[in-house]
């Protein structure tokens, strides 16, 4: 091909412009004529490259080879040319594919100074044709309408530019300075692409030939785009959504006229209100679901908000209590039920720094084993059937505040591990979600049973054991405590009594006795629904105790059956044990019938019946 092409040396002579091959695979000038040699001033018959000659706008001149690949031909006057010497050139560049090769180009360089001479001579030629007259005339029309058309096009709104099919600025109206900063003398004659279109925003280089205005010109095609950037001369994007319509100059083809608005306040609202109505979804779920498990603890709250009695075990307790409320650490509360758990577990919450923020009570027992990994670690719409919206768990609802996990022995063991993750990873992820979400709080677990054991069964995990005792805490059942019972009696009372707006009855000596001979299974919530249910029952002044206490049942025996004499010989029997504790006192304070909880005249009606004499009792 190389051969073939310096044959045709005298064929390039006869083109009366400068003109050479490229090969623009190996930027390589197979051939050229004297005129192009002389231009470039390089030697007669050496091989040279053509990019040293090539003095700026190098990006220019690669679209420039594309749209001769794609049009078959084009031309350009903005790529600064330099010969050998380093002698700057002002040519026009016009190139055209040659054969079939897909590297090989005729570059035809044009001498624009020598064709700035021919057309002063031709102009002074046609002045002197047409007279000075008519010049006049015609440059006085061609001024007002120019002038007619800036007034129009400044007096828009939006703002308007136009590029020719070169993609260089013809004119730019009054609301497109302001908006983009530049003046007219910036940006006329000028690649506008590169100077406000030139990168996305997230920093990402914008090619000229995948911009829609330039394909506006390249493919004749309207294209309105709603959100993009130009860039401004200060460096700073807007965001702007445009129309870009090619336009033509008598059916052919001359570049582009772009409308754009300033969209930056209208995408910043849109930014702002698409993001506070995700923080008030998700505040008002969040809200939803503390106030859901905040009625749920304000329902089975106990009547009572503070630790009742002055035992050594109580003192104790309370030491311990403000020992670690002031840390981070995390407390395993043990004991029975009806001991305490939840107010120890609310007394430590109060005393910490978290104590502004919620505990969250859950309890572990409540809930299904299919619903509990839900309720623990939230869900997402659709992560299972019935999932019908976005749903935070418990971890997530106890943000910067305290989880309360009551019963944690009931945990099912397959979820213990999840468990122990999100809490030393400090993070959870919903059900059917990808996001895992900080979490921040510290962990409070109850329980009834001995989860040491449990660990040596194989039904609790030893390290979610460990990382949840950091400091023990055991609540005495209440009877190991009898000496706390008179407090936690008269403090059961005066707040039942109140909730019933009832005057506050007595506690006989004899009442005191029932509650302290008790050994209180259900310890003191067991107590409190006796004090509840005695202030209900009770008339004449004095508590009644309704202690309904089982003898241990024999299986093996007989269920054993009294007659009527029997019964009433019982009650007879009863009534002379009441006479002799009173020494005969019927009435009044530690009478009989305050001991049997009776009316004193139902008493006298008794022992007139039974024929009771004081011989008897003494």
């Amino acid at each position: 091909m190389t051969v073939a092409l310096l044959s045709a040396d005298p064929l390039l002579e006869a083109v009366p412009h400068a003109t050479l091959i490229l090969d623009t695979a190996e930027d390589s000038v197979v051939c050229a004529n004297q005129l192009a040699r002389r231009l470039l001033a390089e030697m007669p018959e050496t091989e040279f490259r053509f990019a040293p000659h090539i003095a700026g706008n190098f990006e220019g001149f690669l679209v420039f080879l594309d749209e001769v690949d794609h049009r078959g031909q084009a031309w350009r006057r903005d790529i600064p040319l330099q010969d050998r010497d380093g002698l700057a050139l002002h040519c026009e560049l016009r190139g055209r594919p040659l054969g079939k090769s897909p590297h090989l180009i005729m570059l035809t360089l044009i001498d624009l100074n020598e064709m700035a001479r021919h057309d002063q001579i031709a102009e002074a030629g046609e002045v002197q044709r047409l007279g000075l007259l008519e010049w006049q005339r015609a440059q006085a029309f061609f001024t007002e309408l120019e002038r007619q058309n800036q007034l129009i096009l400044n007096a828009a709104g939006e703002g308007i530019y136009g590029v020719n099919a070169d993609g260089k600025t013809t004119f730019v109206n009054r609301a497109a300075r302001e908006m983009l900063g530049w003046s007219a003398e910036d940006l006329l004659g000028r690649d506008i692409h590169s100077m406000i279109h030139h990168h996305h925003l997230n920093g990402e280089f914008y090619p000229a030939h995948d911009c829609p205005i330039y394909q506006s010109f390249r493919f004749e095609q309207v294209n309105r785009i709603e959100d993009e950037v130009f860039w401004r001369k200060d460096g700073k994007p807007i965001r702007v959504e445009y129309v870009s319509t090619p336009i033509y100059d008598q059916n052919v083809l001359a570049g582009a006229v772009v409308i754009f608005r300033d969209i930056t306040e209208r995408k910043e609202n849109e930014r702002r209100l698409h993001n506070a109505m995700e923080e008030v979804q998700a505040l008002r779920e969040r809200l939803e679901q503390e106030n859901a498990y905040l009625q749920e603890t304000i329902a089975s709250e106990r009547a009572h908000h503070d630790i009742i009695g002055g035992s050594p075990a109580v003192l104790q307790l309370l030491s311990k209590i403000d020992l670690v409320a002031g840390t981070e650490a995390s407390v395993l509360i043990s004991g029975e039920a009806g001991t305490g758990k939840a107010l120890v577990a609310s007394a430590i919450h109060k005393g910490s720094a978290r104590r502004r923020r919620s505990l969250i009570h859950f309890k572990c027992s409540a809930v299904t084993s299919d619903a509990i990994e839900a309720e623990l670690f939230g869900q997402i719409r659709g992560a299972f059937p019935g999932a019908l919206r976005d749903k935070p768990g418990v971890l997530e609802l106890a943000h910067n505040g305290t989880l309360f996990l009551d019963d944690v022995d009931e945990l099912p063991l397959n979820l213990q591990g999840r468990l122990l993750h999100a809490l030393q990873e400090r993070t959870v992820t919903r059900l059917g979600d990808a996001r895992a979400r900080d979490i921040d709080l510290r962990v409070i677990a109850a329980s009834r049973r001995n989860l040491e054991t449990l660990v040596r069964k194989g039904a609790f995990r030893e390290e979610l054991l460990m990382f949840l005792n950091v400091f023990p805490i055991a609540c005495l059942p209440l009877r190991d405590r009898r000496e706390d019972i008179p407090a936690l009696a008269a403090h059961f009372l005066s707040l039942s009594c109140k909730r019933l707006n009832i005057k506050p009855p007595i506690i006989s000596n004899l009442s005191m006795e029932k509650l302290l001979a008790y050994d209180w299974p259900g310890n003191v919530r067991e107590l409190q629904n006796v004090i509840d249910r005695g202030s209900i029952i009770s008339t004449g002044g004095k508590l009644q105790i309704d202690l309904a206490v089982t003898p241990p049942r024999d299986t093996n025996a007989a269920a054993t059956v009294l007659s009527e004499a029997e019964m009433d010989a019982a009650q007879r029997n009863n009534l002379l044990s009441a006479l002799r504790r009173t020494k005969g006192k019927v009435a009044g304070n530690d009478g009989a019938a305050d001991l049997l909880g009776v009316q004193p005249t139902t008493l006298y009606s008794r022992i007139k019946k039974w024929q009771i004499t004081a011989d008897e009792w003494q």
